[in-house]
């Protein structure tokens, strides 16, 4: 899939000012500082598209960008971020929570997870949830570039091992780097299949 245009639709606090749309949407969300800005802004070709930030937890609001005319990147908040109030905590997994189990524009979320660190408890049972909600997802693992390719291979097929002691058959898996743009091609190829899948 070639990127064209990618154009900042709306930020949203909750479900009910999300846009008015059919279009389909694919939501990218990970614990706090996992690389998600700067992920999207590399599938996007735009460094000024997602707002990084030295600061984890820095998006608030439910961020829509529409790409092609044709379907939505959603950046949604992170979550486990510990340096906020309990109730802006729950305002904030509140918001997660009913914009994936509610929006049916939602189409799959990217699950990102960074693949320097060994399965994180938080991360597997936000997956967990995902399996019991019935909510259609992929992982993504961020920062390859960090690790060698050996390393890298070797965390994954630990996470697998961890992830098979509850699934029977794991969701798509892409390995990302935003650095040197690993998993580009990928994902948008995954994206443009399922919106090709739509047309039919």
């Amino acid at each position: 899939m070639e990127i064209k245009n990618v154009e900042f639709s709306i930020s949203s606090p909750n479900i009910s000012k999300c846009p008015n749309d059919t279009k389909p949407e694919y939501a990218f969300i990970g614990r706090s500082n996992v690389g998600k800005s700067s992920l999207i802004n590399m599938l996007c070709n735009n460094k000024k598209l997602a707002k990084t930030s030295a600061t984890p937890g820095k998006t608030l609001l439910i961020n829509f960008f529409i790409v092609n005319k044709e379907w939505y990147l959603v950046d949604l908040p992170g979550y486990g971020y510990a340096k906020r109030s309990k109730s802006e905590i729950a305002r904030l997994d509140q918001m997660i929570r009913s914009y994936i189990l509610q929006r049916k524009q939602l189409v799959n979320l990217f699950v990102l997870i960074d693949i320097r660190l060994e399965a994180q408890k938080i991360d597997l049972e936000f997956i967990q949830w995902l399996g019991q909600s019935g909510v259609p997802f992929s992982i993504v693992f961020t920062k390859a570039d960090k690790l060698t390719k050996t390393k890298a291979q070797a965390n994954i097929a630990a996470y697998k091992k961890v992830l098979e002691q509850e699934w029977e058959e794991l969701p798509p898996i892409f390995i990302s780097s935003s650095a040197n743009k690993t998993g580009r091609e990928e994902l948008l190829e995954y994206i443009d299949g399922i919106n090709k899948s739509f047309n039919e």
